[in-house]
């Protein structure tokens, strides 16, 4: 009895190829939990697209994923001098994003990380001067720039792009590559047009492997139901049954992800309302959990456990039986399945 990750893999697959044909050159990513498909199988999915390059979060990852994947492997987590050293080989491309960096790398393979509106990490407009003596020891692959998602300021991604491709080539630095992320196809194309000489790359993972909600389904097997009367008292903490109903024991629980949630930003009114009423909710207890059943999310009857959620159905729903599968609405970059089915 399994929390089971299922693939329509056809359509899976066939997704993969329109983002692919949406953007040439696409460098797809894998990092973090491989966007809950595991990096083995986005390394075999990569190739199967004919990718030269998967860029990764980090040098483990690219330790990990170098003997599924026999292309170039693109380190996104800048270089920092001191740093854990970890064995690479030379297909490994490290991404910078100080001049300190740069020079850390002398002989490496580097993308050079500029400063965007993320204002997370690169290389200053102010700094350009500095790299032409920086990357005469290193082997340049390009630029890169990483853009914010929302443009709440009502902005222009491209505009922010072409600012940065204006500022290289005043610098008179090489323009043969620059990676991006987080642009529209048609976006891509402008900068294509407009730049002829620079190759556009953009990386893609979110986009890429779960562009497609209805090509993936997380299910959790039901391997007890115990009927309950209200007053009851069940569970670790030995709660009293509010009503009656079924305790409903399935797979999944911490250890895959399960109660888990990152934060949210929330924009607006109701967003906010429904984020105050949850919280409210949790304080006497009340938690709804990923888990459907009767068409309906069902809640909660205590925190999950390690490795199982124990549920409460009330008794006007259908009794669930054991070896049920009850769909699970979860967050693939938290979660970690059993097992992996394509169909």
């Amino acid at each position: 009895m399994a929390l089971t990750l299922y693939v329509d893999t056809a359509r899976w697959r066939a997704h993969h190829k329109h983002v692919q044909e949406q953007f040439p050159g696409l460098v797809p990513v894998c990092k973090g939990n491989g966007y809950g498909f595991g990096h083995e199988r986005l390394a075999e999915e990569a190739t199967r697209l004919g990718s030269d390059v998967l860029a990764v979060g980090t040098t483990y990852e690219a330790a990990r994923i170098k003997d599924w994947f026999g292309g170039d492997l693109l380190v996104l987590t800048p270089y920092r001098r001191g740093e854990e050293p970890v064995p690479l080989p030379d297909r490994v491309i490290r991404s910078v994003s100080s001049i300190d960096g740069v020079y850390g790398l002398v002989g490496a393979r580097v993308v050079i990380e500029v400063m965007s509106s993320m204002k997370r990490h690169g290389v200053s407009e102010q700094e350009l001067a500095q790299l032409h003596a920086a990357i005469e020891n290193v082997r340049l692959e390009g630029f890169a720039i990483h853009l914010p998602l929302d443009r709440t300021d009502g902005s222009d991604a491209v505009e922010e792009v072409i600012g940065w491709m204006d500022r290289l080539r005043a610098a008179r630095l090489p323009l043969h590559t620059m990676f991006v992320s987080h642009l529209k196809a048609e976006e891509l194309a402008r900068l294509q047009q407009q730049f002829p000489q620079t190759r556009f790359r953009a990386r893609i993972g979110t986009r890429l492997w779960l562009g497609d909600h209805d090509a993936t389904q997380y299910s959790g097997a039901v391997l007890d139901v115990t009927r309950v009367a209200k007053g009851d008292r069940f569970g670790y903490r030995q709660q009293k049954a509010a009503s009656d109903g079924f305790l409903v024991v399935v797979a999944g629980g911490t250890s895959h992800g399960v109660g888990l949630e990152a934060p949210k930003a929330l924009h607006g009114v109701m967003p906010r309302a429904k984020g105050v009423a949850r919280a409210g909710l949790a304080t006497v207890n009340r938690n709804l959990s990923p888990f459907v059943w009767g068409g309906k999310q069902r809640w909660f009857a205590e925190p999950p456990h390690m490795q199982v959620s124990i549920l409460f159905v009330p008794s006007d729903a259908p009794e669930p039986k054991v070896g049920d599968e009850l769909v699970a609405h979860l967050r693939h970059t938290t979660t970690q399945f059993d097992r992996i089915v394509d169909r």
